[in-house]
């Protein structure tokens, strides 16, 4: 059948998907050939295709997609994480909708719910992944709350804690007091609230007083409402005005609760009046002075429950009128803050703040960047709580070591700096989260033995339809923990554990005697990130050693965004590594983020999120893919470009047309990989400007550099083959050019496939019979041809004469088919009749002349360092035509001048927009191009 006229994308890219993925073609099988090895990074089970997994997934795909052709056993690994907070919510969401809600249903009943979801709704991304051409092994599609993956996910859990490298402590996390959990940094996202910086007198006990005389010390807080759980005042050990009551009493105003003046860098001089009011139990930063200040975890005071309503401090020392108070206020009720403000002022211990006008004001108006779960929404408190943690710092020391002997090789070196910067500071990670969805943490709580050797009984063990630290109700003080993989070991150890006699069973009521123990299971679920990390060797059997995965770990490669170095990249080497033994991957490639065309970061507040299928629908999965490898230049950010997508989508069309131009003149498929034999320079030439194009891209995909590789095929296929190649060729292609052009247009449709995989396995079976041959599974190109130099040299001079021609006629004016008179150096003679029928027919020339060209006005055209002139006399009007560029030129250089001017003057470089700037300095390279041609015009003119 010939070809449709038209380019269609959606036409054929179902087509393609369907056949590739259910003929197998994502994995052929290659059981002898050498393994190549990449895995997604999974989206979330709730997740749809957004522009960032465009370009993450492309990348990946182009890389698979060319290992594949070189003959590569290449494996995508795909699959989905469970995403436990996001998914959690969405079915919570769905239960609101009904009147319902989650602790309505058993921990086991909800889960069923959250699975029935996932059935009917989860993972529509993965069609999406499909629509944009990924060449994944979906036949081995992973879920990380596979039942294979959650034996990993304990056996790791379990192994670490046997080691030491998990453990449970007390600490400050990031609590989201809507969804009830702790949540990770990624999670957290810092917004611009208007606040306020109230100013207080905290007394100094004992009658001390500071040199001054003053006997109270001013403290400032932007979260009033903590002082209930005060500890301590800091100040700098070398201020000069508290040297003196360091190690002094100081009583706070509301709970009379006396403490310490504590020294301690932290506390700024030169800020506010130099001294900090110390709440360990609800500042991170505060967390750590108190910890230098000698408190343990373990004495900090908590003010705040699940809900961040005010609980009693173990101290017992807040009013009763602060308990049950939410911090902030609500509902139309004064919270917590304002109530400590209104009996701080009403007492005399806030010190007004003065505006300019002199009005006084309980608080200083500040803008505060205030931290919000991305999810919740709502405002995240510093909460002191128990929960497991992972002693990252032991792990991350073999990849610090992998990355510096080069086992690990990140591209772009750049990030190596931020990566042993954070990997060095290393804080403990919290991996327990408050949640039903989720691997559930495997650890059994009973109680401790008393000094007698006996279990300490009368605790109440009550399992809550609440996900939020049910285990402070069971076994609070005296606690032992049984970590196992199955709930038969944890019973074998707690039996080995207690007295002989002692019974022992799971449930929940109260031990009613010594001999008598309940085993409580911990209500947490590990953090998403845990799992993940386990990425590269658990989707591939692990822990059984399968040949999947002596065959494909390491991975040979890890795509992904910068900003999930930490998060998760970094996770992944620290297990696999312990796990393993080896590193995950050898390379990790960090792209940039994809920005809205302003350069601003995308965000659905703002409104310019981008649909990456909207854009499919409008310009093909081919133009976009060839956008995103074509844009991605080593971890720079990418703009999207409307323009530059319409410019991918008219390539492929270019392509399409100039296959049809083959097919009409009897050019169809190659059955050899070596370039055929030609004696013809267009065709010698051609042919070693594929083998060049070849080698540039390999050096490009070695180097990871995605966009000098779209940029040589482009180059190749759209100036050197279509613009130029085929029109050299044109009512002269014999038998040798039908074989050649057929064999480069083979070439250009494997070189071009990872990129532009739909159009290209659309061309390549329309234009011969290879069904049992798909492009796929197609042979990169071995031309065995190197190239030639005296063919090159020919075409590369006329298609520099042909383009300077052109040129010069469109400057001045000269319609496209005008027919002039060149006089040619005689050193030419030689070339010029070897080319003659391509001068003849792309130059346009009426008559070339080896004689010295006559006196008068002329365009003078430099080709390689030789002149050839074209009379103008009696051509054109040349008076007029040197007007006309006069003006013209000024007009340009005055312009330019302009912009330069207004770049050069730093007041609006600074202060104008970004991207005012941007398009001032665009507009100037314009006008300095176009003053360039005018006065290279003016020069022709002689």
């Amino acid at each position: 059948m010939p070809m449709e006229k038209t380019f269609d994308p959606a036409a054929i890219e179902a087509k393609w998907a369907q056949s590739w993925e259910s003929r197998g073609l994502f994995r052929p099988a290659r059981p002898n050939a050498q393994p190549f090895t990449i895995v997604n990074p999974p989206p979330n089970v709730t997740g749809a295709l957004h522009i960032g997994h465009a370009l993450d997934n492309t990348l990946q795909d182009v890389l698979v997609r060319y290992e594949r052709l070189r003959g590569k056993d290449a494996l995508w690994v795909v699959g989905m994480d469970h995403a436990g907070i996001a998914t959690q919510m969405v079915v919570e969401r769905q239960l609101e909708a009904r009147q319902d809600k989650r602790t309505n249903y058993s921990r086991e009943e909800f889960v069923d719910k959250i699975w029935q979801w996932k059935a009917e709704s989860g993972g529509q991304i993965t069609g999406q992944l499909r629509r944009l051409g990924c060449s994944m092994d979906w036949s081995r599609e992973q879920f990380t709350m596979d039942p294979h993956f959650t034996r990993a996910v304990v056996k790791v859990f379990v192994d670490l804690h046997k080691k030491g490298l998990i453990y449970r402590d007390k600490r400050l996390v990031n609590w989201d007091p809507k969804l009830k959990t702790a949540i990770s940094d990624l999670e957290v996202e810092t917004r611009e609230v208007q606040g306020g910086f109230w100013h207080f007198k905290y007394p100094i006990a004992d009658g001390v007083t500071l040199d001054d005389g003053r006997n109270y010390i001013e403290v400032a807080t932007t979260r009033p409402e903590t002082m209930l759980a005060d500890m301590a005042v800091a100040v700098h050990p070398d201020d000069a005005r508290y040297k003196s009551v360091i190690g002094k009493d100081i009583l706070q105003p509301i709970t009379g609760r006396r403490f310490k003046v504590v020294a301690d860098e932290h506390a700024d001089p030169e800020l506010g009046s130099g001294a900090v009011k110390i709440t360990p139990g609800h500042d991170f930063n505060d967390f750590e002075v108190g910890k230098r200040a000698g408190f343990k975890p373990g004495e900090m005071l908590n003010m705040f429950d699940g809900d961040a309503n005010v609980i009693q401090t173990s101290d017992g020392l807040i009013p009763a009128e602060y308990l049950g108070l939410h911090r902030f206020r609500r509902d139309g009720k004064d919270g917590a803050r304002e109530l400590v403000v209104q009996r701080m002022k009403e007492a005399g211990f806030l010190v007004p703040h003065v505006d300019k006008d002199g009005a006084e004001h309980d608080a200083e108006p500040r803008t505060i960047q205030t931290p919000f779960g991305d999810r919740g929404g709502v405002v995240i408190e510093p909460w002191l709580t128990d929960q497991w943690y992972v002693d990252a710092e032991t792990l991350a020391q073999p990849p610090m070591q992998a990355v510096r002997d080069g086992r690990i090789n990140i591209v772009p070196k750049t990030w190596e700096k931020t990566f042993f910067n954070w990997m060095e500071n290393i804080q403990p990670w919290c991996v327990s989260r408050q949640l039903w969805w989720g691997h559930r943490i495997p650890a059994w709580y009973g109680p401790g033995l008393d000094d007698d050797g006996t279990p300490n009984s009368g605790m109440t063990v009550e399992l809550t339809k609440d996900a939020s630290h049910t285990l402070l109700k069971a076994y609070p003080t005296r606690q032992q923990i049984f970590v196992a993989e199955t709930e038969e070991e944890a019973l074998r150890q707690a039996e080995a554990y207690y007295p002989a006699g002692t019974k022992v069973h799971f449930g929940e009521g109260t031990s009613g005697s010594p001999s008598h123990v309940i085993l409580a299971r911990d209500p947490d679920v590990l953090d998403t990130w845990f799992s993940s990390a386990l990425w590269p060797f658990a989707t591939l059997g692990w822990p059984e050693n399968t040949d999947l995965l002596k065959r494909h770990y390491p991975n040979d490669v890890l795509v992904s965004g910068f900003d999930i170095l930490f998060f998760w990249d970094a996770r992944m080497a620290m297990q696999g590594m312990e796990f393993m033994g080896d590193v995950p991957w050898k390379t990790l490639y960090l792209h940039g983020l994809v920005r809205a065309p302003d350069g601003a970061k995308m965000s659905k507040s703002k409104g310019n999120v981008i649909d990456p299928l909207g854009l499919i629908d409008q310009y093909g999965a081919d133009a976009l893919r060839f956008f995103m490898a074509a844009m991605e230049s080593q971890g720079r950010d990418i703009k999207m470009d409307d323009a530059r997508l319409a410019g991918y989508r008219n390539f492929a069309t270019k392509l399409w047309n100039a296959a049809r131009f083959c097919e009409a003149n009897g050019i169809s498929a190659s059955a050899s990989l070596a370039a055929p034999f030609a004696t013809l320079p267009v065709n010698r030439w051609i042919i070693g400007e594929v083998a060049g194009t070849v080698e540039a891209m390999e050096t490009a995909f070695a180097a990871y550099r995605f966009d000098e590789a779209a940029n040589a095929i482009y180059s190749f296929a759209w100036d050197r083959f279509c613009d130029w190649y085929l029109e050299l060729i044109k009512g002269a292609i014999d038998n040798e050019t039908k074989a050649v052009a057929g064999w480069v247009l083979d070439q250009i449709l494997v070189m071009l496939h990872p990129f532009m995989p739909f159009i290209t396995e659309e061309l390549w079976t329309g234009l011969g019979d290879r069904a049992d041959y798909p492009l796929i599974t197609a042979k990169w190109p071995e031309p065995c041809a190197t190239r030639d130099a005296d063919a090159s040299a020919d075409i590369d001079w006329l298609i520099k004469l042909v383009s300077e021609l052109r040129g010069a006629k469109a400057e001045l004016g000269l319609p496209p088919g005008a027919r002039l008179t060149a006089h040619f150096p005689t050193s030419l003679k030689g070339r010029t009749e070897k080319l003659s029928a391509q001068l003849d027919r792309l130059a346009r020339l009426e008559a070339i002349s080896f004689d010295p060209a006559p006196a008068g006005a002329s365009a003078q055209l430099v080709v390689e360092g030789e002149t050839i002139t074209v009379p103008l006399e009696g051509v054109i009007d040349i008076a007029a035509e040197r007007d006309r560029l006069t003006k013209a030129l000024a007009a340009a250089t005055k312009e330019r001048d302009g912009l330069a001017g207004r770049l050069n003057n730093p007041s609006f470089v600074e202060r104008a927009k970004p991207e005012a700037v941007e398009k001032a300095r665009a507009d100037h390279a314009a006008k300095e191009a176009e003053a360039e041609r005018l006065t290279a015009a003016l020069a022709r003119l002689g």
